[in-house]
């Protein structure tokens, strides 16, 4: 993204900087609020309230937690290819704020639940129409969040430039500060609000929490830097399927120099260095060959969405490298979403009381039948989940054996007409690694590290 009209030119203060903190940070730290106050306890709200089974309860919550893990990807591409990351968290904090609002009034009226248990035993399960109110209330806040949670940390690392790195810092440590202690709130005082005091105090205080912050984010708008939205990564990695799908009746390029390389082109996304041409899912290659056709298209500018450089193609490699890996997380998630569904459960039959006024919400800390852990035989649910991570830890290290490097052009020379790169270094093909780059002073000369 390039920054626009972050520097006055009448001898202002620059937009930006440590000043926008504080109106950031309440968007992010009530987003928390919400959605953990809300997500720890949901199974309590789920099977106390709205009197669902069991299991029909925990699938409900794996079910909204997966969703707001997905739209993240969405609301991404959104602010890096169109709206930008103020409008973008703008845009999706309201709707977020509906869909608890939504719940809210859901906790508060009475026609929009059942009717309290008949002598703590007869129970009326939600009807269709109180269950559509629900699912459309999550719906909208796992929207909302998937447009607040990819831009805001982003975001607030536009309000400095490269100069800044000082207050860069500064900003993540608090941000990772405030996040934590906005969890540490929604899973101790909100939780408790909500299990002690009422469901309508309990999604009320966040709901209220979260319309103040709007209100103070976009109240800042003014000392912020904004952004022109670049294009996303996303768009890149299938203009290079398209590329190669469009030319996959064309033979196998097998001298990888032959491949079309635009230095300008990728100077934007490869600041780290240029990515090198591997033989490996060589289809993908074909994106990248030159072809008549693609010359009387355009002859300065190719079109990528029929020609891609040897960058663009291997970064779509490295991704599909790190599928497997990537993939060994998904049993990890698994068990760790069990924390907020049978584990809640059964912490509420424990002895959880401190003092004798005081007791720890159990929050805090399928085949099962609806209201008795023990007759379900939870413990057989706890030996499968332990199973699934031992043999996830045996294809962890299976994957792990095939962690290659990757070359990667990162050296320098530096002149008077400025920096051309002139040599290779091998790096691992996932990650992040930092080279020395040298820096010579005349043209006549180089160096490799």
């Amino acid at each position: 993204m390039e920054a626009i009209q972050h520097k006055t030119h009448d001898g202002k203060k620059p937009k930006g900087g440590l000043i926008t903190m504080p109106f950031i940070f309440a968007n992010e730290v009530c987003e928390k609020l919400a959605v953990v106050g809300f997500q720890t306890n949901m199974i309590s709200y789920l099977t106390q309230q709205l009197h669902m089974p069991m299991a029909k309860a925990a699938n409900t919550l794996t079910n909204f937690g997966g969703t707001a893990s997905l739209t993240p990807l969405l609301g991404a591409f959104i602010a890096d290819s169109f709206a930008g990351r103020f409008w973008t968290i703008t845009v999706a904090s309201i709707i977020y704020q509906i869909g608890m609002v939504s719940l809210t009034f859901s906790a508060i009226l009475p026609k929009l639940r059942p009717p309290p248990c008949q002598n703590g035993h007869v129970c009326q399960e939600a009807n269709s129409g109180q269950l559509s109110i629900l699912y459309i209330s999550l719906l909208l806040t796992a929207i909302g969040s998937g447009g607040i949670r990819p831009c805001v940390v982003a975001f607030g690392a536009d309000q400095f430039d490269e100069k800044q790195k000082a207050s860069t810092w500064k900003f993540f440590n608090w941000y990772y500060f405030c996040m934590g202690a906005s969890m540490l709130v929604a899973v101790t005082i909100i939780v408790y609000i909500q299990d002690y005091i009422g469901w309508g105090w309990g999604l009320g205080v966040p709901s209220i929490a979260m319309a103040i912050s709007i209100v103070a984010f976009v109240f800042g708008y003014p000392l912020y830097r904004n952004m022109d939205p670049s294009g996303s990564p996303f768009t890149r990695l299938v203009q290079v399927v398209v590329a190669a799908c469009k030319k996959r009746k064309l033979q196998v390029v097998l001298d990888g120099k032959m491949l079309y390389e635009n230095e300008e082109l990728d100077a934007s996304i490869s600041v780290a260095g240029r990515l090198l041409h591997t033989k490996q899912m060589k289809f993908l290659d074909k994106a990248a060959i030159v072809t008549q056709q693609d010359f009387a298209i355009s002859q300065s500018k190719p079109n990528l969405w029929r020609l891609n450089t040897v960058h663009r193609v291997e970064e779509l490699k490295s991704l599909l490298r790190m599928g497997p890996i990537w993939a060994s997380g998904i049993l990890l998630f698994t068990a760790y979403v069990q924390q907020n569904t049978f584990s809640l459960q059964q912490a509420k039959t424990m002895n959880r009381r401190l003092t004798n006024s005081f007791q720890i919400p159990a929050d805090g800390s399928n085949w099962l039948p609806d209201d008795n852990l023990n007759k379900g035989k939870l413990e057989y649910f706890y030996w499968m989940i332990t199973l699934l991570q031992v043999l996830n830890l045996v294809y962890y290290l299976f994957c792990a054996k095939f962690y290659t490097y990757k070359p990667i052009e990162v050296v320098h020379v530096a002149d008077h007409q400025g920096r051309r790169p002139v040599a290779a270094a091998g790096l691992p093909s996932a990650g992040v690694a930092k080279l020395k780059q040298v820096e010579l002073p005349s043209a006549g000369s180089a160096a490799q590290v």
